[in-house]
C-alpha cells in the first residue's frame, strides 16, 4: 500500500509546516500535521475485505512497519500528513471553527481498479484543531467506531470504513459521562478510510468567515475528484442535489436498521452521503421513536431516531446557506433542497415496503406503519427482533399476539395490557397482505433481506470492551464474525441476536454514552 499525499492537501491551500499550539487557521483548508508516538502500540483488529481493496497481504498486516504506521509512529514516506479544518453546527448551534482535533490524515492509497481511498488516523495526538483537547483516544470509543463500521458496511448501510484497531500501551484520562469523575483509561487509534472525510462544516467556515476563494476552490475541487461525472455550468447545482439526495437516502437506510447517529451536526455529515464519525451511537432495543444514545442531547433529544430525517434537512439547510454566495439566486439550492424530501421519501417508502413484504408501497400505508410504531412502544417491544419474528409468522392466523411476539417482549405483564393494540394491528397488517400479490415465501424472504437478524447493540459492544480493557479480544472477533453477515440466522450464535439483558439497561456505555471518548 503505498500512501501519498492527498489530492485535497495538493489542490488547496494550507499551513504547510507542522507547528505546535492550537490557533485560529484561516483562509487554509488544512494543517500539516505529525502523529504522536505511542509507547507500545498493538495490532487488536484488522478486516481482511478492506486489506484485500488496499492489496495488503498477511506479510504486510503482521509487519512492524505497517503497526507502526498504524500507531502513529511512522508516517508514510514522501507524503504530507494533515489535519483538515472545518467548522459546524452543533446541536442547532453555530460553532466556529472545530477542524479535526484527533484525526489526522496520512493521505491516499490506491485500491482494487484505481479507487482511491484517503486513510486516516483517529486519535494519533494534538493537531492546531485540538482546542484544549490531547488528540487521543480511548479504547471503549475506537473499539465502537471499528465494530459499527464494518457492521454497517455488511448491512448494506453508507459509511466509512477502517484498517485497523491498535491499542496504544497509553493511558488516556476521560469523565467518561461528565460526572466530574475522570479515570484513566486504555487509549487506542483506529485507522479510518475513506474516499473522502469531507463534511458539510467544511464548507461552512470558509463561508462564515467571507472566503469566497477557498469555498469555490474547495467546492470545485469536491466536484472533480469525488463527482466526475457532474460536468458543464451546472456542476455546483447539481452536486449540491447529489449531497441532497445521498444524505435522503442514507437517513433512510438508517431508520431501515434503528440506527441513531447520536451526534447529527453538520460537522458530522459526509459530503458523499456516507455515516461517519461514530460516537455516542446506538440501535433501537425497545422501539422508542424518541430515544437517543446521547446523554448531552438528553434535554432536547434533537439527535433522537424519529427527528433524524428532520435533523437532515435542517443540515442541508445550513450547507445551502453556506453555499449561497455561490449562485445567483436561491432556485438552485431550492432545488436541492426539494432533491433530499424526494429522495427521502421515495427510499423510506422502498424501505418500509420491504421491511414489511410488501411487493410495493401505497399511499394508505403510512397509517399502518403509524400505528405499527405506537404499539411497539406502548408494548416495550424490541425493533429488530419484531421484524424477524413478524416475517416467520401468519398473521391472520396469530390469536394470542403476545405468545405470538414473545421473543420480542421486555415486559410481558406490559404487553399483556397492550394485547388488544397489537392484535389490532396484526389483523390491519393480516389484510393488507391479503392485497399483496406475493406468495408467502417471496415475502419472507423478501423481509428477511430487510431486517437484520443481528445489529451492533450498545450492550453486545460493552461486552467486547470490558475484555478487550483485560487484554481479551476474543469477544471482539466473535462479535466481528457474526456481524460481517447480519441477515443470516447463524445457529450457534444466538447469544448475539438476543433482545437487551436486564443488566444492560440502564448501564453507562450500554443505553447512555456521551461524546468523551
Amino acid at each position: 500500500m503505498r500512501i501519498e499525499t492527498a489530492r485535497m492537501v495538493s489542490e488547496l491551500p494550507g499551513e504547510a509546516e507542522p507547528r505546535p499550539g492550537t490557533r485560529d487557521v484561516r483562509g487554509m483548508a488544512w494543517s500539516a500535521t505529525v502523529p504522536t508516538p505511542v509507547s507500545a502500540p498493538r495490532l487488536l483488529a484488522f478486516p481482511p475485505t478492506m486489506a484485500e481493496e488496499l492489496g495488503l497481504d498477511a506479510a504486510t498486516l503482521g509487519s512492524p512497519s505497517f503497526l507502526d504506521l498504524m500507531a502513529g509512529n511512522a508516517v508514510p514516506s514522501g507524503a504530507t500528513t494533515v489535519a483538515t479544518n472545518y467548522g459546524g453546527h452543533q446541536f442547532g448551534h453555530w460553532a466556529g471553527q472545530l477542524g479535526d482535533g484527533r484525526a489526522l490524515l496520512l493521505g491516499e492509497a490506491a485500491g482494487r481498479g484505481g479507487r482511491r481511498w484517503e486513510i486516516q488516523l483517529k486519535g494519533a495526538g494534538p493537531t492546531p484543531y485540538s482546542r484544549r483537547a490531547d488528540g487521543r483516544a480511548v479504547l471503549r470509543s475506537s473499539l465502537r467506531e471499528y465494530v459499527a463500521s464494518e457492521a454497517m458496511h455488511a448491512l448494506g448501510v453508507p459509511t466509512t470504513r477502517v484498517l485497523s484497531l491498535v491499542a496504544t500501551g497509553d493511558a488516556v484520562v476521560r469523565d467518561i459521562l461528565y460526572a466530574g469523575d475522570p479515570k484513566p483509561e486504555p487509549g487506542a487509534i483506529v485507522c479510518r478510510v475513506a474516499p473522502s472525510f469531507l463534511r458539510f462544516g467544511h464548507y461552512e467556515l470558509p463561508a462564515s468567515r467571507g472566503e469566497r476563494d477557498l469555498l469555490e476552490r474547495l467546492v470545485d475541487h469536491t466536484i472533480a475528484s469525488h463527482f466526475p461525472q457532474l460536468i458543464g455550468p451546472n456542476a455546483r447545482a447539481d452536486w449540491f442535489a447529489e449531497v441532497a439526495r445521498r444524505t435522503g437516502v442514507l437517513m433512510a437506510h438508517w431508520m431501515r436498521v434503528g440506527f441513531v447517529h447520536g451526534v447529527m451536526n453538520t460537522d458530522n455529515l459526509s459530503v458523499l452521503g456516507l455515516t461517519i464519525d461514530y460516537g455516542p451511537f446506538g440501535f433501537l432495543d425497545d422501539a422508542d421513536p424518541h430515544w437517543t444514545p446521547n446523554t448531552t442531547d438528553l434535554p432536547g433529544r434533537r439527535c433522537r431516531y424519529a427527528a433524524q430525517p428532520q435533523v437532515a434537512h435542517w443540515n442541508l439547510s445550513a450547507l445551502a446557506s453556506a453555499l449561497a454566495p455561490l449562485f445567483p439566486d436561491a432556485e438552485p439550492l431550492t432545488a436541492g433542497m426539494n432533491a433530499y424530501v424526494e429522495a427521502f421519501q421515495s427510499a423510506q417508502a422502498q424501505m418500509w415496503a420491504d421491511k414489511l413484504g410488501l411487493a410495493e408501497w401505497r399511499d394508505d400505508d403510512a397509517a399502518l406503519v403509524s400505528g405499527l410504531f405506537g404499539a411497539l412502544q406502548a408494548a416495550e417491544v424490541d425493533f429488530t427482533i419484531f421484524f424477524r419474528t413478524l416475517a416467520a409468522l401468519e398473521a391472520a392466523a396469530v390469536v394470542d399476539p403476545v405468545a405470538a411476539l414473545a421473543p420480542a417482549l421486555y415486559d410481558r405483564a406490559k404487553a399483556e395490557r397492550e394485547a388488544a393494540t397489537l392484535g389490532d394491528w396484526l389483523a390491519r397488517y393480516a389484510a393488507r397482505l391479503a392485497t399483496d400479490p406475493q406468495p408467502a415465501e417471496a415475502r419472507r424472504a423478501r423481509m428477511d433481506a430487510a431486517n437484520p437478524w443481528v445489529v451492533p447493540r450498545n450492550w453486545l459492544l460493552q461486552q467486547a470492551i470490558d475484555a478487550a480493557e483485560q487484554g481479551d479480544t476474543a469477544e471482539l472477533h466473535a462479535l466481528l464474525e457474526v456481524l460481517q453477515r447480519p441477515y443470516d440466522a447463524q445457529p450457534g450464535a444466538e447469544r448475539f441476536a438476543a433482545r437487551r439483558p436486564d443488566w444492560a439497561k440502564d448501564r453507562p456505555g450500554c443505553s447512555a454514552l456521551s461524546c468523551s471518548s
